[in-house]
């Protein structure tokens, strides 16, 4: 994000002498720049100038040379010798650059540096430093740290450079004193990454006078007759556009003769680099960063000797490859847009960069240029972006080009860069610069004053918008019956229709002058729907059981079918796939929740937490091979009903689910307590908690014998969840152990997944009416009963509650045996049966004949009482 400095900000506006960083926070974030930190130095004094005396070298045993140096660091700060006299300090120094007769940094005993570092007098090569001679990186200025600051090299005139004494602060030298503001830049808003766009936002925002630059500087442009030529040759030769927008529409190149290549950038120039946060390089590479950060236009200088023209703007090629200035070699895409020159006559031929991105290792400004081709160009956002993250080398070009860089600022930054270069360096900048112009003038947009009422509330005067609207660069027409022509200013790329102007009008007003409304209760239902209700219920139960809720996204490729013994190829053509997928690994929308919750899950286990037990309730996604194409529909006009009919039809259904996943302990009381883990009976109560939330009375069924079971789940320990109808709601049961293995879950491991939208619709919820307590004591009975292993429990509760009628309060199946003296396919089930009458006391001849009753019910099921 930007660092803005007052002193900087106060050349394009005119802010109060008296502001301070904490003020112009508050004042830039009034207009939507937000305060990201104000940075202030943590470095502590004292720090000095210091003169080399003398510089001995002493080679180490270990191969490094040290020097053993005498500074003068003045009269205060130097030591006293054994007759009283003030004498240089003696420090010892590594830097390769150190030298007598220079003037640097010192950092006293008692200074405080970056990271808490204390300075100390020490022994150290058999000497006593009494002090250190410091590099930019130490005192947190940058990243250098291959020598010291040599203040000689820091681009001081003469006259400068004799006026710094040793002795004098450092601190106040190099600005370190000095606070710096960093904002925070919403992605439409891209001109605000230069201080020419602070500055008209900062005018915006408090009335202060602002000037803008490019209006002096394109005043100084050079005037090309029609058929003059110009510097240099281009041409843009673009046969590939994404989404038909050619890659440049605007190369502006412009050169400087006779450039001095030993020029060093001023230190004004230097020190104003460092606040932005950019390292001094070059001259010219200092000229243009600076011009990019002052105006917002992105620049790249060139060693025009070395190139041959024309300059073709072209697509990057099947397997060409790019080298660029960090060093790395990129394959490029036949997206890239690149810069080349045409050496032996091949057009386009030799690469010279990405545009708009990071500049190629040939043909770059060295110490020994004397010729520069300054490129100022205008490079389409889209294609930019897709570079800098295709090859994952943003800077800070790509920040604002992908953002929109104004497309009439091109001669403007051009004519700033050549004025410093020859100010600083000499030579002579041409008077006919090239200027490949293709831009498409902007439409005026159609705009009702009264929509700013309408939108936000504010009851403004014509006048009122009208200023508004002017004072951010606007054009205006019109007016007479409400309704205005505007003209939006080339560098708001982001202003396209009425709600953009409406929205500048709010900012620029203040939001804190929007009136706040509380809207009125509509009439008729409100409050939550059924179904909102009934979702809030499942996960309230699943909470109380012990899940925790998660969310996940719902994105699957097929490392995830796979896991989940999904076969990918027979999965796509039912999924949902997504044109531009956030990870290119998962393509579709999820098919089932447990897909995408077993990575939560595994997340969880793989960082060491051993009990797990998740829920999620989400949508799933259905899509339908057969369903008809989606329409596109007009944008700014309301759908009919029947384009809304055929919108919803082209959809992919996307009911509601929830799902589990249960693992390790079930139970754990403690080292000296009872330990359980995880099995299917946990996914099954789980299951029949909700079912008794809801009232849905949801039953379980297992694959027949030879019926196959889903290859997702344990063969022996799985069922289907049924509604008393028989439509199936879901599955509940163990997963399979090659999925177990797959994912790096425990043995055992239980889950379920219920359809929620086909579960509300299957339950019928009527008004319940209350009944009358009964005063009457209870009756309970036990029953066990011998089964076939294919009777359910289900089907003999069932009998038993028909049989007992009104006088059954509760039925509840305590114990399931199966084995030993039953013999095969047989089983036993027990359970404890609650009557009671709400007429009468049930004397013993009532208990027997409903026992009776039971016992004959189910009987017709083959289901014999045990003694």
């Amino acid at each position: 994000m930007p660092f803005i400095d007052i002193d900087w900000l106060r050349e394009h506006v005119a802010v109060p002498q008296d502001e301070t960083y904490e003020r112009l926070a508050k004042d830039l974030v009034r207009v939507g720049l937000e305060e990201e930190e104000i940075h202030t130095s943590s470095v502590t004094g004292p720090i000095v100038v210091g003169y080399v005396v003398d510089a001995t070298p002493e080679p180490q045993k270990n191969g490094k040379v040290i020097n053993w140096c005498h500074v003068d660091v003045g009269d205060e700060y130097n030591e006293t010798d054994a007759d009283g006299n003030k004498v240089p300090r003696g420090i010892v120094c590594g830097a390769p650059n150190m030298r007598a007769g220079e003037k640097v940094v010192v950092t006293l005993p008692g200074a405080v540096l970056p990271g808490d570092f204390q300075i100390q007098p020490r022994k150290t090569y058999g000497h006593i430093s009494n002090g250190m001679c410091a590099s930019e990186r130490e005192l947190g200025l940058g990243t250098d740290h291959n020598g010291i600051i040599l203040l000689s090299e820091r681009g001081y005139s003469p006259e400068e450079y004799d006026a710094i004494k040793p002795g004098d602060d450092a601190i106040k030298l190099l600005h370190m004193d000095e606070p710096l503001l960093e904002i925070n830049i919403t992605p439409d808003r891209g001109y605000a990454f230069s201080y020419r766009g602070v500055a008209r936002e900062f005018h915006n925002s408090t009335g202060a006078a602002f000037t803008d630059p490019v209006e002096a500087l394109d005043a100084k442009v050079p005037t090309l007759a029609h058929d003059a030529k110009g510097d240099i040759e281009v041409i843009v030769d673009d046969e590939n556009p994404i989404h038909g927008q050619v890659g440049c529409d605007r190369y502006y190149a412009r050169t400087v003769r006779g450039f001095d290549p030993s020029a060093k950038s001023p230190a004004w120039l230097q020190h104003r680099l460092q606040r932005a946060g950019m390292r001094p390089i070059s001259l010219a590479v200092d000229v243009t960063n600076y011009v990019m950060l002052d105006l917002g236009q992105p620049m790249h200088a060139y060693d025009l000797d070395k190139l041959c023209p024309p300059i073709v703007v072209r697509r990057a090629k099947e397997g060409e490859k790019l080298t660029t200035l960090d060093g790395k070699t990129h394959e490029l895409s036949t997206e890239d847009l690149l810069i080349t020159d045409s050496p032996d006559g091949e057009r386009g031929g030799r690469i010279l960069g990405l545009a708009g991105v990071m500049g190629g290792l040939y043909g770059e400004v060295t110490s020994e240029t004397k010729n520069i081709l300054l490129e100022s160009a205008h490079f389409d956002p889209i294609t930019i972006a897709r570079s800098a993250r295709r090859h994952k080398i943003p800077s800070e070009a790509s920040r604002r080009f992908e953002r929109g860089v104004d497309t009439a600022l091109q001669p403007a930054a051009a004519q700033m860069a050549a004025d410093l270069l020859t100010t600083y360096a000499g030579g002579e900048a041409s008077a006919t610069p090239t200027d490949y112009n293709t831009v498409t003038p902007r439409q005026t947009i159609r705009f009702k004053t009264s929509e700013v009422k309408r939108l936000t509330g504010l009851d403004l005067t014509i006048d009122r918008i009208s200023d508004i609207l002017e004072d951010i660069g606007c054009r205006l027409g019109g007016g007479g019956n409400g309704e205005l022509t505007v003209a939006v200013p080339s560098w708001r790329p982001d202003i396209t229709m009425p709600c953009d102007l409406v929205e500048e009008v709010a900012r620029i007003e203040g939001y804190d002058t929007i009136p706040t409304t509380v809207p009125p209760v509509p009439a008729g239902n409100v409050g939550l729907t059924a179904d909102q209700k009934r979702k809030r219920m499942v996960a309230d139960t699943l909470a109380e059981y012990g899940l925790v809720e998660t969310l996940t996204y719902p994105f699957v490729g097929d490392a995830d079918y796979k896991a989940f013994s999904f076969d990918p190829e027979a999965e796509k053509p039912y999924s949902v796939e997504i044109e531009n997928p956030l990870a290119g690994d998962r393509p579709f929308l999820r098919r089932n929740v447990l897909i995408t919750l077993a990575q939560t899950v595994q997340r969880n286990i793989r960082r060491g937490i051993e009990n797990v037990s998740l829920y999620e309730i989400g949508h799933v996604f259905l899509a339908d091979p057969k369903a008809p194409a989606v329409p596109a529909l007009p944008g700014g006009v309301k759908p009919t009903d029947e384009q809304l009919a055929a919108l919803d039809a082209g959809l992919p259904k996307q009911p509601l689910h929830v799902a589990g996943i249960l693992t390790g302990l079930a139970e754990d009381d403690g080292w000296l307590g009872d330990k359980r883990p995880v099995d299917w009976s946990d996914a099954v109560e789980a299951v029949r908690r909700v079912s008794d939330r809801l009232g849905a009375d949801l039953r379980l069924a297992q694959p027949a014998e030879g019926v196959a079971v889903p290859e997702q789940w344990h063969p022996g320990r799985y069922a289907a969840v049924r509604l008393p109808d028989g439509t199936m709601v879901g599955r509940v049961g163990e997963l399979h152990p090659r999925v177990n293995e797959a994912l790096g879950f425990p043995a055992h491991t239980a889950a379920f997944e219920l359809d929620l939208t086909a579960l509300f619709d299957g339950v019928a919820y009527e008004p319940l009416q209350a009944k009358p307590i009964s005063t009457f004591p209870p009756v309970r009975q036990d029953f066990a009963f011998t089964v076939d292993s294919g009777v359910s429990a289900d089907q003999v509760e069932d009998a038993i509650r028909k049989a007992a009628g009104d006088d059954l309060e509760e039925i509840r199946l305590f114990d399931v045996f199966e084995g030993g003296q039953l013999g095969e396919g047989k089983k036993s089930l027990a359970y404890s049966v609650t009557f009671r009458s709400p007429s009468k006391t049930l004397t013993g001849d009532d208990t027997d004949a409903l026992r009776a009753a039971i016992v004959e019910s189910c009987e017709r099921l083959g289901a014999q009482l045990r003694a």
